[in-house]
């Protein structure tokens, strides 16, 4: 299968002579269509600093970033922002809903932009609401709904013209452990039954393991990379949370918060294993 995206020898610099700083260093790797990609790194690594070259917020130093034949770090700005609007969908720790807006009238907004007819809009953004649970709240605004609510709606928002790509930056970082699963399981459908290829950057462990690949981040670079393939959920934590002990990078922390719990980083065999108990109720599988 062709890759979508093909990053090639990429390097990002910050700074000037007296004092640069190497974000990213000679990163390559492909994205196939209809992916789920996950990167994990501690804060530092770069991998936001990767996302906002992908995202076209940010540009390279030194690479090149192709979406199939399309090498988008020659674009100019103009087809820049055309590819972007054509292509990619964003969904962000931070909502970015507009609060004079129903949470309905925020997706409907997307779809005005991009011109459709009145018939088109209001199908595609019903199944859309229904899709993602939250028809019954179309017409309450941001204020009004939960947070799980909201990022549900800026992730309808980031979908519903169908992008090739859908980029999510620590997406449930300011959620709960619930409505951060309910929006996961959510991204998985997506993958699953739409074929929609998702990136996205997390530090958290449980997050990760609802992607089919994972690439690991240390300094700039990709060090580590896992692939789900057959493997359920639970075998596939236990596998990043292998992979983020032999870093030594961060610290493993298991927070009750209701129906759920979260992980992020690693340290220490000890606590990977209590991690791990937490996460899968003892004996029971998170599948």
């Amino acid at each position: 299968m062709k890759a979508y995206i093909n990053v090639c020898d990429v390097e990002k610099y910050y700074g000037s002579d007296a004092g640069v700083t190497k974000a990213i260093d000679r990163v390559s790797f492909q994205v196939e269509e209809g992916e789920f990609v996950g990167v994990m790194g501690a804060s530092g690594s770069g991998k936001t600093t990767l996302l906002n070259m992908l995202s076209t917020i940010d540009s390279v130093t030194a690479g090149h970033i192709y979406y199939q034949d399309t090498d988008i770090t020659e674009l100019k700005p103009g087809r820049l922002a055309k590819f972007r609007k054509e292509n990619l969908g964003f969904v962000f720790q931070e909502y970015n809903l507009l609060d004079t807006l129903t949470i309905g009238e925020n997706i409907v907004l997307a779809m005005t932009l991009r011109n459709k007819g009145r018939k088109v809009i209001k199908k595609e953004s019903e199944e859309m609401m229904r899709l993602l649970g939250i028809w019954e709240v179309r017409d309450k605004f941001p204020y009004q709904v939960s947070g799980g609510q909201k990022q549900r709606c800026a992730c309808a928002r980031a979908l519903i013209n169908h992008p090739k790509l859908l980029l999510a930056d620590e997406p449930t970082g300011a959620l709960d452990s619930r409505a951060a699963e309910t929006l996961l399981e959510t991204f998985q459908k997506l993958n699953e039954t739409k074929r929609a290829t998702i990136f996205m950057v997390t530090h958290d462990a449980f997050s990760a393991s609802y992607c089919s690949r994972i690439l690991f981040l240390k300094d700039g670079q990709i060090f580590h990379e896992l692939i789900r393939g057959q493997k359920g959920r639970r075998e596939f934590l236990n596998n990043i949370l292998d992979v983020l002990s032999m870093t030594g990078s961060m610290k493993h922390t298991a927070t009750e918060t209701g129906e759920g719990f979260s992980a992020a980083g690693a340290a220490h065999p000890a606590a990977n294993a209590a991690v791990r108990e937490n996460m899968t109720g003892g004996d029971s599988d998170v599948c």
